[in-house]
C-alpha cells in the first residue's frame, strides 16, 4: 500500500557544526553534539512508506496548523544562566505562559541541582547493553521514582537466550486528552570492562561520564519533566506512557519480541516523543530520521597456490571479489540523497571466523595462498522504506556479478525502520515551537534527516505522530570523552514538561 506522494519542506541545517570525537555507533544510535546553526529551506518530494518487512503503516497524519515555525531562518538562541534564571521566574520573550505553566517552569528550576545529582547517581552505575544486571539496576531506580509519581510500572523481561535485560514501561491514565508516549533507553555502549565508568564535573557547566548525553541525560529530562507536572498538580490529569528500553545500543533479536511492547504503546498513543539528544543545536528537533539496516557480505572462492591466481581453474580469490563488490557499491550507489552505506569490518584469508554479536572476528591467511573466504559487515541507512528496498536490490545485483571461481552472498538485518517526515510530525514541531517561544528560548527548527541516524522513536513513528531529538546537548558520545551541557538539562526539561502538558489538553485521536 502506497500513500500519495506529498511535498514536504525539510529544513537543512547549515553552518559550522561542533562535533566531538564521537565515532559512528555500530547499531545506528545517534551521536548528540552541541552546535549552533542557521537554516535554509529545501523542498523534498517523498514517496510515502511502502511495504517491507518493517513497513507497518500508520494512520493518516493530521494537517499542519498555521503559524508553524518551519521555514524560520532564525539562528538557535544560546543557553545562558541569565536566560535560564529569567525563565525560571516566569519571564518570557513575548510568550504567554499560564499560571500552571509558570509553576511547572519554576519546579524545574527548583529541582535543578537534584536533577544533576540524580544524573550522577545513574551514570555511576554501569549499564552497558551486555550487562543486564546493571541495566536492571538503573531500571529499578527509575521504576521507584515513577511509581512515587503515581505511575503503574512493569518490568518486561526478555527471553534469556536474547541476552538483554528487558524494558521498563510505566503508565498514568488521567483525563481525556492525548496520550503521549515518552521514549528513552537505559543502556549505554560502555560495558562493564570499559575503563570509562564514572561521572565527573567539569568547568564551564559541563560534566563527563559514560552515557551522560546518550542517553541518561535524556532519561533525566523525562523524569524531571514529569516531576514538574506533578509539582504543579497537573500530572494526574495526563495520559502518559514512559518507555525506557534496555537494549537501544544493541537491539535484541528478533525485533518482533524486543520491540513488541513499544509497538503496542505506540498504537495506543496520539503522539510519541523521543529523548535522544539532538544534532542541530539546542533549538532544533527531529521530524524525520533515517533507519538502520545491517548487512553482511560473505565471499567464497577456490583456494590454491598464489602462483596460479587468475587462472581459469582458480580464479581471482575471495579478497579480489570482495574488493570488486565494495568498489561497485562505491561507484554505483554513492551520492543518492539520504542514502548512505558503510563497510565497518572486513576479514579475509584462508579461513574467517566472525562474531556478529560482538562485532569482532579472526582471519588466517598466507601471502602465497589464494584466499578462500571474506566476510564484510556494514550498515545501510535510508529515509523511506522504498529507498531502503531499492538499495537492497541494487546491492544484491552487484554481489551476483561474481568474478570467475568466486561467489558472494549478502544478508540484510533490518534493525531500525526509517522515520519519514509527515504532516503530523510537523504539527508536533509547531506545538514545541510555541512552547519554546513562550518560555523565551526562541523558535525550534527541523533537523535535516541526512544528519540523523536511527533511534527507538522510529519504531513508534510507524503508528503515530512522532518528534525526536528532545534530549540534552552534549558531545563525544560513544567515546571516553562523552560530556553533557548541564544547563541544557533544565532547558530541555521545561520544554518537555510544557509540551506534554499542552498535548494532554488536546483532543485525543486528533491526528
Amino acid at each position: 500500500m502506497v500513500r500519495r506522494m506529498r511535498q514536504v519542506w525539510l529544513l537543512v541545517a547549515t553552518g559550522v557544526l561542533t562535533v566531538g570525537c564521537a565515532s559512528a555507533p555500530p547499531d545506528g544510535s545517534e551521536v548528540p553534539v552541541l552546535a549552533e546553526v542557521g537554516t535554509e529551506s529545501m523542498p523534498l518530494e517523498l514517496d510515502a512508506v511502502v511495504a517491507s518487512p518493517l513497513a507497518i503503516q500508520s494512520a493518516p497524519a493530521s494537517a499542519r496548523g498555521s503559524g508553524s515555525a518551519v521555514g524560520s531562518t532564525a539562528t538557535a538562541a544560546p543557553v545562558t544562566a541569565a536566560t535560564t534564571a529569567a525563565v525560571g521566574t516566569g519571564a518570557t520573550a513575548g510568550g504567554d505562559l499560564t499560571a500552571e505553566e509558570r509553576r511547572i517552569s519554576a519546579s524545574v528550576d527548583e529541582r535543578a541541582a537534584e536533577a544533576i545529582a540524580f544524573l550522577q547517581r545513574i551514570t555511576d552505575i554501569n549499564s552497558g547493553t551486555m550487562n543486564p544486571p546493571g541495566v536492571r539496576e538503573v531500571g529499578r531506580i527509575f521504576e521507584a521514582e515513577l511509581a512515587e509519581l503515581g505511575f503503574e510500572t512493569r518490568w518486561i523481561e526478555m527471553p534469556p537466550e536474547m541476552g538483554r535485560a528487558g524494558h521498563l514501561f510505566a503508565e498514568i491514565d488521567g483525563g481525556s486528552g492525548k496520550r503521549v508516549l515518552l521514549i528513552g533507553h537505559l543502556d549505554t555502549v560502555y560495558e562493564s570492562d570499559s575503563p570509562f565508568q564514572r561521572f565527573e564535573m567539569l568547568e564551564d557547566g559541563q560534566a563527563l561520564g559514560p552515557g551522560v548525553a546518550d542517553m541518561k541525560g535524556g532519561d533525566v529530562v523525562i523524569l524531571y519533566a514529569l516531576r514538574a507536572l506533578a509539582d504543579a498538580g497537573v500530572l494526574e490529569d495526563a495520559r502518559i506512557i514512559v518507555a525506557l528500553l534496555g537494549d537501544e545500543e544493541a537491539t535484541g533479536d528478533p525485533l518482533t519480541i524486543s520491540r513488541a511492547d513499544l509497538y503496542d504503546a505506540a498504537r495506543r498513543s496520539d503522539a510519541a516523543l523521543g529523548f535522544e539528544g539532538g544534532v542541530g543545536g539546542l533549538n532544533s528537533a527531529t521530524v524525520a530520521r533515517r533507519g538502520f539496516t545491517g548487512w553482511t557480505l560473505d565471499v567464497t572462492a577456490t583456494r590454491g597456490h598464489s602462483s596460479v591466481i587468475f587462472s581459469n581453474k582458480y580464479g581471482a580469490g575471495a579478497i579480489f571479489e570482495a574488493a570488486r563488490i565494495l568498489n561497485r557499491f562505491y561507484e554505483d550507489m554513492r551520492g543518492e540523497e539520504y542514502l548512505t552505506f558503510g563497510a565497518g569490518l572486513i576479514l579475509g584469508g584462508t579461513s574467517v571466523e566472525y562474531d556478529a554479536q560482538y562485532d569482532r572476528g579472526e582471519a588466517f591467511g598466507k601471502t602465497n595462498v589464494i584466499p578462500q573466504s571474506v566476510t564484510v559487515a556494514g550498515d545501510l541507512r535510508a529515509l523511506t522504506f522504498d529507498q531502503l528496498e531499492s538499495a537492497k536490490a541494487r546491492m544484491r545485483a552487484i554481489v551476483a556479478e561474481s568474478l570467475p571461481k568466486a561467489t558472494g552472498t549478502i544478508r540484510f538485518r533490518d534493525s531500525y525502520p526509517p522515520m519519514a517526515p509527515t504532516e503530523g510530525n510537523y504539527a508536533l514541531l509547531q506545538v514545541l515551537d510555541g512552547v519554546s517561544r513562550d518560555l523565551g528560548f526562541g523558535p525550534i527548527e527541523a533537523v535535516d534527516p541526512g544528519r540523523r541516524g536511527a533511534a527507538d522513536i522510529s519504531f513508534a513513528a510507524q503508528y503515530t505522530d512522532a518528534l525526536g531529538g528532545l534530549g540534552v546537548m552534549g558531545s563525544g558520545a560513544h567515546t571516553p570523552s562523552e560530556t553533557v551541557d548541564l544547563e541544557s538539562i533544565g532547558v530541555m526539561t521545561k520544554r518537555a514538561a510544557l509540551l506534554v502538558h499542552r498535548l494532554a489538553q488536546q483532543e485525543a485521536g486528533g491526528r
